[in-house]
């Protein structure tokens, strides 16, 4: 049986994290507000994600039904913290997302949402309190304050440009 290390992260909830038998470095961010984020950890640098898949609670639910877990551990699992109706959460910056490369200030995040990016968690490494001229790099954490419903409109925020980057299509030469 694998060792699986577990790590409280304050304020946003615990990280569980494995390596396979096949030598695989895998993680599961349970934040407070009950989604969860499956890591996949690169080969070439274990401290970086190659790939974070955002669960919401429907699908960790499908997900642990087909690799057998018990529904019994997902009641214990449901962790939510709301402070005055502010909640954390981690965001991933995905590299097809707008944000990608852009200045804070230029996402418009604060100005249209209300949710404040608090922290950046890059290559391991934590920016607390980044400044509006900070630029997102893709496998960046954003992490961010706001109510729920606000939060969800920072995500829809953030990914805008993500289809329109996949429709470009290169020019023939």
């Amino acid at each position: 049986m694998a060792k699986i290390q577990e790590t409280s992260l304050p304020g946003v909830g615990m990280r569980h994290e494995f390596t396979t038998q096949s030598g695989d470095h895998l993680g599961v961010i349970t934040h407070r507000s009950g989604r969860r984020d499956l890591l996949v950890f690169d080969r070439a640098d274990p401290d970086a994600c190659g790939v974070v898949v955002r669960l919401e609670e429907d699908d960790s639910d499908a997900l642990a039904e087909l690799l057998g877990a018990s529904q019994v551990t997902q009641g214990v699992a449901k962790l939510r913290q709301e402070v005055g109706g502010l909640v954390i959460d981690w965001l991933p910056i995905n590299p097809s997302w707008s944000c990608s490369g852009c200045p804070i200030e230029e996402t418009g995040l604060q100005q249209q949402t209300g949710v404040s990016i608090v922290a950046v968690v890059r290559a391991g490494e934590t920016i607390p309190a980044p400044d509006s001229s900070f630029r997102l790099q893709p496998g960046d954490m954003a992490v961010v304050v706001g109510s729920p419903d606000a939060i969800g409109q920072a995500i829809a925020l953030l990914q805008k440009g993500e289809a329109a980057k996949k429709a470009v299509v290169p020019e023939r030469r």
